[in-house]
């Protein structure tokens, strides 16, 4: 976990008693393919160059932790932060490595690993999104590269805010948080508005300090989480319309992780010395069920992605930073279904039918 991560640009994580998890330990069994299953992103720890990839095989629930290492016969990086698919490649975000790993989205072997440095200085990548044919990357440095799929280089460098985090598709347009965390207190407050096909910043809309996670709503509003530093009591979840690219509402709710769940929101939400994982309708604005899942279970909830095919809710706890962490799977309704242990920090994963 990144120390400045901790410090800024995450909300400070509060901490619960976990239920008693067995220790399944499995054999990492090669996989020629992916399928029923998922692969997970592990983030490892800042600076110790331990990132992983798991695989895990929803047939058996077995989990495959070195699938990266057997695949390309060398370690991830450092600080593994994104992965998405798009066409026949998988899309490796390693932050402080600084390189995007390419995968052949069926096999998982290497396609290329790309550098991400400037005149010899890390540009720390952060997320990815895709339009066109092209892939869409935010960078520390000030800048979101342009990666053409078809030759894996970058074809362009578009300069936004302060330490662009999150990045977001909607509309045909792309909506980038410019958080400024590293230059804490001076952080940005700022949304870049990119067109994807001129590859410009087109705009920027003001929407609070330090904003990072983006999501949409049905109708195409966007919503960003903002904070201010180290104070979790000030974060806030506002929504821009997408039609004037205004503020139109600014909920007073702590948020500190979002993510779209068919029409809704589950939020997770840290106040003081409770929190609590809820169900948030966008389109009212209004939260309809205030302990959607039992936050009991997690140590460190650290995000979660809905799977629309199987209708499930797979939710990361990252057990203190320091000890492999959990996927914890859910219901569409909430309901606790059960855990698979995979690596240390897991926090993004691409589903597999």
């Amino acid at each position: 976990m990144r120390l400045y991560k901790i410090i800024v640009i995450c909300t400070g994580l509060i901490l619960f008693s976990c239920k008693k998890d067995q220790p399944e330990e499995t054999p990492n069994t090669p996989v020629d393919q992916f399928k029923n299953g998922v692969l997970v992103v592990n983030e490892g720890l800042f600076q110790q160059n331990n990132s992983t990839l798991s695989w895990v095989d929803f047939a058996t629930d077995a989990v495959n932790g070195e699938i990266f290492e057997q695949k390309t016969n060398r370690q991830l990086g450092d600080t593994g932060n994104d992965i998405a698919r798009y066409g026949g490649k998988i899309y490796v975000v390693v932050n402080v490595s600084s390189t995007i790993e390419v995968l052949d989205a069926k096999t998982g072997n290497s396609i290329k690993q790309i550098s991400m440095l400037s005149n010899g200085i890390p540009k720390q990548p952060r997320f990815v999104e895709f339009h066109n044919g092209k892939v869409f990357v935010p960078c520390f440095d000030g800048y979101v590269d342009v990666i053409d799929t078809i030759s894996l280089e970058v074809i362009q460098r578009i300069q936004v805010g302060s330490n662009p985090d999150g990045i977001h598709k909607v509309n045909d347009q792309l909506f980038v948080a410019n958080s400024g965390g590293l230059n804490y207190p001076n952080v940005d407050s700022t949304l870049s508005v990119i067109d994807p096909v001129s590859m410009t910043e087109v705009g920027r809309i003001v929407v609070g300090k330090n904003p990072t996670r983006i999501q949409s709503d049905a109708n195409g509003d966007i919503y960003v989480i903002t904070q201010t530093g180290l104070n979790t009591l000030n974060s806030q979840l506002v929504k821009v319309d997408h039609q004037t690219l205004s503020v139109e509402t600014i909920y007073p709710l702590q948020v500190n992780r979002m993510e779209r769940i068919g029409a809704n929101f589950l939020l997770y939400i840290s106040s003081g010395n409770t929190s609590s994982i809820q169900l948030f309708d966008p389109l009212t604005g209004s939260i309809v069920n205030p302990n959607f899942m039992d936050a009991g279970l997690f140590t460190t909830f650290y995000g979660a992605q809905y799977d629309s095919g199987r209708n499930q809710i797979y939710c990361f706890d990252a057990m203190g930073y320091v000890n492999s962490g959990y996927i914890r799977i859910f219901s569409s309704n909430g309901t606790h279904l059960k855990n698979i242990k995979v690596g240390l920090n897991p926090s993004k994963l691409l589903i597999y039918e």
